[in-house]
């Protein structure tokens, strides 16, 4: 059965076969707080609840960041596989498409 795909972060994904998941305007993220900067001026982040992710949809599959998606355990629920070997890199290096997702 085919799945329908919402993506869930603030941009387009592109796949490496040319389709491209559009933004749906609904934003999945993790809450964070931080503690006081240290005499070194350094801070720990501290991660809370994700916010902005729907309800499970039957046949439907959420695209999120990788934050998210660690910090959830819905298997409906997947990223940009931003770490594999097939992404497709411009000349500065950066992302242009990937080759799937990656779920938990």
């Amino acid at each position: 059965m085919t799945k329908q795909f919402v993506n869930c972060t603030p941009h387009d994904i592109k796949l490496n076969d040319g389709t491209i998941f559009a933004a749906s305007g609904v934003v999945a993220r993790v809450s964070a707080s931080y503690t006081e900067f240290d005499e070194n001026g350094i801070c720990q982040q501290v991660f809370g609840d994700v916010t902005g992710l729907p309800e499970p949809k039957e046949n439907t599959v959420y695209i999120v960041s990788a934050l998210v998606l660690a910090a959830t355990d819905r298997q409906d629920v997947v990223a940009p596989a931003t770490g594999h070997p097939g992404c497709v890199r411009n000349e500065k290096g950066l992302i242009e498409s990937v080759p799937g997702f990656v779920r938990k």
